[in-house]
Formats: C-alpha cells, structure tokens, sequence
C-alpha cells in the first residue's frame, strides 16, 4: 500500500512562497487522498508558515498557523482568547455577530478564569485511572455490537453497526441519559460542525440542544443518580458556585469533545488500518502495539483540523510573524501533525512511530477533556475487530468512499460497508 502523502511537499520543499492573496478558507482536501490534510498545508510549512487566510462565509482575514511548534505555542499561550464575543475572533460556521452576543459561551470559547471553575468540576470525572474502568464496559458495549455484526453475516455498514453507536451509548451512560436519546445528539452535533450550515439550521439544533440538556440537568437536582453529571451538580453544592447553564456547558464540553471525535475516528481509523494490511496484520499478531497505534492514527488523521482559533489580547510573534492585538488566529492540527520538523516522515502512516506530542487533542487548557475516553475507546473497538473479525475488509473500492467536506470534524461520510 503506498501512502497517501501531502502532494505539494516535495515541490514545496525549499522554496518560497509567491502567494500574495490569502488562502480561501477552509481549503479543500483532495478526494483522492482522504487521510491527507489539504495540500496547501505542505506549501505553507515550507515557505509561509504564518499565512493569511480570508474565511469562505465572513470574508474576515485570519492567520494560518502551519507547524507544530507554532501550534503549541498558540494554543498554549492564554494571552490568546477563545472568546467567540470577540469583534477579532475567527468564527468558521456562519452565525450573525448579534446572536454570537446573545449566546451563553461554552467552555470551549472560555478564557481564564472562567473556564478553570468549570474544568475542575470535569476533569476528576474524566482522568485516566476512571476511564480505565470503564474499560470492562466499554469491552461489553463493542461485544454486543460486533455481535450483532457477525450474525448479520456481512456485508455491513461500519459507521452504522459500530461507529456511532458505541460512543453514543457511552455517552449516555457517562451522562445518564436514555440511549434511544442517542440519535438527538447525533444529529445535533453533525449540524453544528458544519461550515456551511444555514443559520436558522444552527440555532434550531442549538436551541434544541439548550432544551434538551436544560430539562436533563432540571430532572438530575432532584434525583439521586450515580452518572458524570449528577456527581457534578453535587460536588458544585459544595462550592463549586456554578449555576444551571454551567453544567449544561460542561455536558456539552464532553458531548463534543469525547462522542463526535470517538464516532469518526473510529470509522476512519478502522479504513486507514485497511488500506494498511501490513501493520494491520502486526497489530493482530502483537495486541501490545495497539495502544501506539491508537495514538499514530490520531496524529495522522487529526480529524478536528482546523477547530482551534484563537484572538490575540496583545500583539505575539509567532513563528517570526507578528500578529496584531485583536487579530485572529486559527492553528491548522492537521498540519501541525505532518510537520516533518516533529514527525518525521510525517505523511507515512506507522505504528511503530512515537506520536505522542501530536496536537489532535489541542494543547494547554483547552485541551480536549475527553482525550482518555477517545483513546481508551479506540483501543477496545480495534482490539476487538482484530481478534474476533480477523479477515474484516472493505466491502466496496476506497474510491467510491464519500468523505465529509465544509465540517470542522474529517469523518466518513454516509456509509462504510465492509465485510470478512
């Protein structure tokens, strides 16, 4: 199999960059390559690495951050705003500046110290040693489901047997929220990450959300219940100082952060394995591997490309660019992860590589709070079709595979048939 690779490298490599207009934003990927970012990304590394950028649906400018040290620096810098109020911030689905200033700002569009009040009630919830034992669980949740795969006989669509619903089933039960509810957050948040969704689309499944966690959360304040959000509403009694819309936030925060990424990833994990027989073949014969290559997949792949934006407080410099107080800034991950400087050999796909450093959790404090359950996820689900669905295969040509485009999460689009 030979790797899908960043077309533009070696031509870029080395050379300087004549581009005068900024880049169109989002750039497309290339639908011959679906695991690569954009093409463009290896041009700005190697000759512009600090690129302007003019968004598709505002038109406003923004910088484009290319290499990976360039990218921990913003995201870890907290002089660099989340704010969405901002007049600088680079919003990237359309929404009108008027409902942007009405809105309650979620922990991601948080800055200090606001959003600290809010992690501490998460963050106990979610550490590695408490996820770990969930681990038993979630083996029980991918049994079931490859199960039903298995006595369904093949062939079957992936995203629908396996993907989706084992992090939403996870989900509500971290949350304690009616499984068939699943499909509510399924469609929610597949409308809110797209680029190009209409406004009065947005709100509607953002209202819906809002309604729907509201009355969830009403319902947990007088109930005893042993679930994330329960303990959260408790431990918030005790001093946490938070009211209703906080905690809503705060489920929110998990619901985007550890369910929307789980579900692509492991539908795109799963074909970057395919087209990989070789080291496919590896991680069967040695389970040991897994783990690295769980973290190999998330650096490849880094799905939420282009999610982190930030708005400088005062003027920066950043990778020997100077950006002006108030201008915004978007740190491109899936570049960021195919930066030879930090990777080498970036745009080849191996498990044996130490990916740990990568940026597809984001870094400092807003580094994603459902990092442990995505990966421990991962983990089960490609454990688990190594050693019980050994000959699993795609069932149709990669190239008749349809791919998300105008989302800020890169996933499979539609249906993944396979078979064994």
């Amino acid at each position: 199999m030979t790797d899908f690779v960043d077309v533009t490298a070696a031509e870029s490599a080395g050379g300087t960059d004549d581009t005068t207009e900024p880049y169109d934003f989002p750039l497309a990927r290339q639908p011959s390559c679906p695991f690569a970012p954009p093409p463009e990304y290896a041009q700005m590394r190697a000759s512009n690495p600090v690129a302007k950028g003019k968004l598709r649906w505002s038109g406003k400018e923004v910088w484009l951050v290319s290499k990976h040290e360039d990218a921990k620096q913003v995201l870890s810098d907290t002089t660099m705003s989340s704010n969405w109020k901002h007049p600088g911030y680079p919003l990237q689905v359309p929404a009108p500046d008027e409902v942007i200033q009405m809105i309650e700002l979620p922990m991601v569009a948080m800055d200090l110290p606001a959003h600290r009040a809010r992690r501490r009630l998460l963050t106990p919830e979610l550490t590695l040693q408490k996820v770990q034992a969930l681990r038993p669980r979630i083996q029980e949740i991918v049994d079931e489901h490859v199960d039903a795969m298995l006595a369904a006989d093949g062939p079957v669509d992936l995203i629908q047997a396996l993907a989706f619903p084992v992090p939403a089933l996870l989900f509500c039960e971290l949350l304690g929220v009616p499984a068939a509810d699943s499909e509510l957050f399924k469609r929610v948040t597949q409308t809110l990450v797209r680029s190009d969704v209409e406004q009065d689309e947005m709100m509607a499944a953002q209202v819906e959300m809002e309604t729907y966690l509201n009355q969830l959360i009403a319902a947990k304040e007088s109930t005893d219940a042993d679930d994330v959000i329960h303990r959260i509403i408790v431990k918030n009694r005790d001093g946490g100082g938070l009211d209703r819309g906080d905690i809503v936030n705060i489920a929110k925060a998990m619901l985007f952060g550890g369910y929307d990424t789980a579900s692509n990833m492991i539908a795109l994990g799963t074909l970057v394995l395919l087209e990989h027989p070789d080291q496919l073949a590896e991680l069967a014969a040695d389970p040991s591997l897994i783990p690295g290559a769980v973290e190999e997949l998330l650096r490849y792949l880094s799905i939420a490309d282009s999610s982190p934006a930030r708005v400088t407080t005062e003027d920066v410099e950043v990778g020997g660019q100077l950006i002006r107080k108030g201008e915004g800034i978007i740190v491109l991950t899936g570049s960021a992860s195919r930066d030879d400087d930090a990777f080498p050999d970036a745009a080849t796909f191996d498990i044996h590589r130490d990916a740990r450093g990568h940026s597809a959790f984001g870094h400092g404090i807003h580094q994603c709070p459902g990092a442990n359950v995505v990966r421990v996820e991962l983990e089960v689900v490609f454990g688990t079709l190594l050693r019980r669905i050994p000959g699993l295969r795609l069932a149709v040509p990669l190239e008749s595979l349809s791919f998300k485009s105008g989302t800020l999460v890169h996933g499979v689009n539609g249906e993944l048939p396979v078979t064994w």
